[in-house]
This record gives C-alpha cells, sequence and structure tokens, in this order.
C-alpha cells in the first residue's frame, strides 16, 4: 500500500510539472546586427600588409639648420592686427581664396571694428564657374586649375556677392574638412572631354559644372537672410559687408615688366591675364610694405613656400647664406629665381602682425595650409623679410595705404 502511494505521489509530481512547463509561453529566439570582428585575423593582416610592402628609403628634404638661431616662438612676441581666427583649407587648391577672405575679414574689422566670419567656399563655386566659361570661350586654352589669385576673391564679389559662414560652409553634412580633389578631378575630366570632342555649348557646360559642384559643395544660397530680411548675396556685400572691391591694388616687383606701370602678372593663377598689378622696383616694394604694415593695414600677399629657409616645424621662412647672403638679394636674384622657374606662385598667405629685431622685420602670417596647423603656433608663420624680399612676388592692400605710390602711376 504504501508503494502504491508512493508511486502515485511521483505521477502527481510528473504531471504537475508537466503541466507547468507548458502552461508557459515557449521562448522566442531574436537576431540582432553586429560588427563582425576578429580582431586576431586583423594582427595578421596588418603583420603581413607590411611584410609584403615594398620597402622604401624614408625620403629627407634638404633644409637650413636653424641651431644657434635666435627665432620668434609665439605669436605673443608680435604686435598683432585685427583677424579672424585661423581655418583650415583642407584638401584643396584654394589658400588664394582662404588667405584672400581672411584678408577682406580684417579690413571689415578695420573699417567696421566689427567681426564677420565669410564664406570662403561660395567666391570659390562662382570661381570655378567661371572657369569654365572662359575655358569654352577660349576652346581649351585658357588655364583651368584650384589655384588663382587674393585679388580673384574681389573679382568674383564684384560679379556675385559674397554671404557669411553660417550662410554656405561648402561642407556637406558629417563632412569636417573641405576635400576637393575628387570633384576637381571630375571636373578637369568633363571640361577636357568637352575640348576632345569640340562641345563648346556654353550653357550645357556651365549646367554641368553646376551639377558637379552642388554635388561635392551643395549648391549656394541665391537669398540669405540679413538685417532682417531676405537679400541678395550682392546685397549682402553692399549692405553688409559694405567693401567695395575697388578699393584694392596689387602690387608686384619684377625685372621683366617696366616699373611704374600696371602690368600683367604671369602666372598660370592669373587665367584670366589681369593686367591690374602696379609693378616697382624692389627697394621701393619692401619699403612699402613695411611702411604699411607698420600703419596697422594688414596685407594679403603670394608668392614661393618651397625653400631650403622654409621650415614648418620651426614655423618659419628665412633665406640661408648657402642659397644668398642677404646683402645680395636684390632685384636681379628675385628676377633670376622666377625666371628659371625656382620662384613660383605656389601659396597665398596673410600678413596679420610684425615685430622687429636686429635692425629686421619679422612678419606674424596667418596660413590656411596644413603645414600651419601641424606645431606649436597652430594656423601661424614667422616670414623673415629678407624671405618676403626674395621669394614674396605681390601683395593686396587697400588703397589709402599706398596713395602716394599710385601718384607715380600714369
Amino acid at each position: 500500500m504504501k508503494r502504491l502511494t508512493y508511486i502515485i505521489g511521483i505521477l502527481i509530481f510528473i504531471f504537475i510539472i508537466n503541466t507547468s512547463v507548458h502552461s508557459q509561453e515557449p521562448k522566442l529566439d531574436k537576431g540582432i546586427f553586429i560588427e563582425h570582428k576578429n580582431e586576431f585575423w586583423d594582427t595578421i593582416k596588418k603583420a603581413s600588409d607590411e611584410f609584403n610592402k615594398p620597402k622604401k628609403d624614408e625620403k629627407k628634404t634638404f633644409r637650413m639648420d636653424l641651431t644657434g638661431y635666435d627665432l620668434p616662438k609665439s605669436t605673443k612676441e608680435f604686435t598683432i592686427f585685427k583677424h579672424t581666427p585661423p581655418v583650415s583649407q583642407g584638401w584643396t587648391g584654394t589658400c588664394w581664396c582662404f588667405s584672400g577672405t581672411s584678408y577682406l575679414e580684417s579690413e571689415y574689422q578695420r573699417l567696421q571694428n566689427k567681426e564677420i566670419k565669410l564664406s570662403e567656399i561660395f567666391t570659390v563655386y562662382w570661381e570655378y564657374v567661371e572657369k569654365a566659361r572662359r575655358f569654352v570661350r577660349e576652346r581649351g586654352n585658357s588655364h583651368f586649375g584650384e589655384g588663382s589669385q587674393a585679388n580673384a576673391v574681389l573679382k568674383i564679389w564684384k560679379q556675385y556677392g559674397c554671404v557669411s559662414e553660417d550662410d554656405y560652409t561648402g561642407l556637406l553634412p558629417e563632412q569636417k574638412f573641405h576635400d576637393h580633389h575628387i570633384m576637381f578631378d571630375e571636373l578637369e575630366k568633363f571640361l577636357q572631354s568637352v575640348k576632345v570632342n569640340s562641345a563648346w555649348n556654353e550653357d550645357v557646360v556651365i549646367a554641368t559644372v553646376k551639377t558637379i559642384l552642388n554635388h561635392y559643395l551643395g549648391e549656394p544660397p541665391k537669398e540669405v537672410l540679413a538685417q532682417g530680411a531676405k537679400i541678395t548675396p550682392k546685397e549682402y556685400l553692399d549692405n553688409v559687408v559694405k567693401i567695395n572691391p575697388n578699393d584694392y591694388v596689387d602690387i608686384m616687383s619684377l625685372m621683366e615688366k617696366p616699373y611704374w606701370e600696371q602690368v600683367e602678372y604671369e602666372v598660370p593663377d592669373n587665367w584670366w591675364h589681369a593686367k591690374v598689378y602696379c609693378n616697382i622696383p624692389l627697394d621701393d616694394y619692401m619699403k612699402t610694405l613695411k611702411e604699411v604694415v607698420k600703419k596697422g593695414y594688414t596685407v594679403a600677399i603670394g608668392g614661393d613656400v618651397s625653400e631650403a629657409g622654409y621650415i614648418s616645424k620651426s614655423e618659419v621662412a628665412m633665406v640661408p647664406a648657402f642659397d644668398i647672403p642677404s646683402d645680395y638679394i636684390n632685384e636681379s636674384a628675385r628676377q633670376f629665381r622666377f625666371s628659371n622657374g625656382s620662384t613660383t606662385d605656389d601659396h597665398g598667405v596673410h600678413i596679420v602682425g610684425f615685430k622687429e629685431k636686429d635692425g629686421k622685420m619679422w612678419f606674424l602670417i596667418k596660413d590656411s595650409g596644413s603645414g600651419a596647423q601641424s606645431h606649436t603656433n597652430k594656423g601661424y608663420y614667422f616670414y623673415h623679410e629678407d624671405y618676403i624680399k626674395l621669394k614674396i612676388m605681390s601683395f593686396t592692400v587697400h588703397r589709402s595705404a599706398v596713395e602716394d605710390l599710385l601718384k607715380k602711376f600714369k
């Protein structure tokens, strides 16, 4: 009897457990998306790639040894004029626009005692359109590149106006730095196809160029909100920025052109062949530049930055004596380097301050290039006056700073 009771009890227990289990909802497995990782495989692949990579000797460049020189080390050593903080031009060849825009932002501060940040890429956009237009009209015999001159900013402003950085950055969502190298390659290939096929329909070419630009930069605004109303970019220039493009002059010094005449600066980046450069002797060029800066004017300058005394790590630009001693830097030495191609017009920057030391001037340079962002004084360089004298080919300044000079021109 006890055994029967025991068996019945066991059966009842199993029944209760079985009933309880089956009375619950069945558990359904779910899937999720995860990032697949195999850290050890990544280690294997990286090591294999490095092993199989062709071995190359580290490339070195010949530079001036600065050991023993007492050089500027901080922007705080300089008399500094009003300017907007340095910004990066990213992966673009648009230093001309970043330096030119920076210069005109300083002019705005000088004239109105307020700060403003203007869009560089709005100007770049329309510059590409006008380059393409000239390329068509010249049947492909006009230079089409990323570079230009600081005065091109004023040229584009006269035609299209300008806008603030907030109204048009030229950056796509989540894009941190300007990057035009793929865009430019596409533009260049398109225009070469136009030339090869003699497809010189200006309206079609310009429409296609705008489509490419819109894809990479976004479409520039036709109107912006300012002073409580919607206005065009040209109205923004006239009513908000209030800078007259005709108030600015370009000064150069080369023996190959007549002095005291307005001439063409014959470099590829002067792609529209502007004959607006006031050509003056080198001594007058340096005297004028120094006087202008000492008066408190900032200046946009352009020239060569590929010399042995141009040292990014130390943030300085100098002329080593093994190139040419200081006393021998004259108009012949300057012209010689320009004529043989060792001086090129490859970078535009902005003078925003100065200091005097040992009877020489150092210029504080605001620079949008990547080299200027890599070291202590981010966005700045220190140029010795000898470097300016030998390697900087032109500068842009407000005509009020050089009125006496301009009287000497016809």
